[in-house]
């Protein structure tokens, strides 16, 4: 068995994936580690790239986008690893992150996930640490009134560094450590979320198991964000609430799924009305 198992999933990223990759070289050191890369049926030319510059990552090509959690899953039934790394092909791991969370994990021997502080690409703080959803926050986020009463990177904590490591609700999924035993015993990501979610789902059922999520933000990984997703921007909207909901209906019963349905459709008429009066008052500016 090796130390780690990195595994990242990728769909049209090819030169994102390539500088993630060219990261995981520069910065990964002091492990027995091996790469899996989950390919989603690319049209871009990845899977050649892989071939030719990554010889040594081992390759799983599926024929179509199966979607986040499935193409996950697929990695870590094949990894060989004490811990699986689940790194997304559009974020950069910078020197000592990985050992950061390597370490948190090896000396809490009950986190079952440790989850790295994502930086945006000038070096700012990007949400990466978050209590679980309820109706409240899920107003606030579709008013934007969270941002304006609490952080910008709201409903994410912020970077919190002088209070260290911490136990947390959850981590964002651009880049999770997760134990062995613990995604052997609760089982992988819920392959019912096709995008966004799932691992608000997964830190769920662990913290349920009795594992615990931590956030180390000593671990700093670069996240250029919608690495996949900016190839399906009508989707993608409709995917984050359709998972949305999907977590409310599958923790929180049907009828706190019902209410957040109504507040989504309710706020999203508002804002097409909105938009509607402010493109014709601008004279379609």
């Amino acid at each position: 068995m090796l130390d780690l198992s990195i595994i990242v999933v990728n769909w049209n990223t090819r030169e994102m994936l390539a500088n993630c990759l060219r990261s995981i070289e520069d910065t990964v050191t002091d492990f027995a580690y091996e790469v899996i890369v989950v390919d989603n049926g690319s049209e871009d030319g990845s899977q050649t790239m892989l071939r030719q510059l990554f010889p040594q990552v081992c390759l799983i090509e599926n024929d179509e986008n199966v979607g986040f959690a499935r193409a996950n899953n697929q990695g870590m039934a094949n990894c060989r690893g004490r811990y699986a790394l689940l790194l997304n092909s559009d974020a950069i791991t910078t020197p000592g992150a990985v050992q950061s969370l390597w370490n948190l994990a090896d000396t809490e021997p009950r986190a079952g996930i440790v989850g790295a502080q994502l930086l945006n690409p000038d070096g700012s703080f990007q949400a990466s640490h978050t209590p679980f959803p309820t109706l409240f926050r899920e107003l606030l986020i579709l008013t934007g009134s969270g941002r304006l009463v609490y952080e910008p990177w709201y409903p994410s904590h912020g970077p919190e560094e002088d209070k260290g490591p911490q136990i947390v609700d959850y981590v964002e999924g651009a880049c999770m450590l997760v134990r062995r035993e613990a995604f052997e015993e609760v089982g992988g990501l819920d392959e019912g979320y096709f995008m966004y979610a799932e691992e608000v789902d997964w830190c769920y059922a662990m913290r349920e198991r009795g594992w615990q999520v931590w956030y180390q933000p000593a671990a700093r990984v670069v996240h250029l964000g919608s690495g996949s997703s900016q190839n399906r921007r009508s989707e993608r909207e409709a995917d984050l609430y359709r998972s949305r909901v999907r977590f409310f209906r599958k923790h929180y019963g049907d009828r706190a799924a019902w209410m957040l349905k109504k507040l989504i459709c309710g706020f999203t008429a508002l804002k097409i009305g909105v938009h509607k009066l402010l493109f014709l008052a601008s004279g379609g500016r």
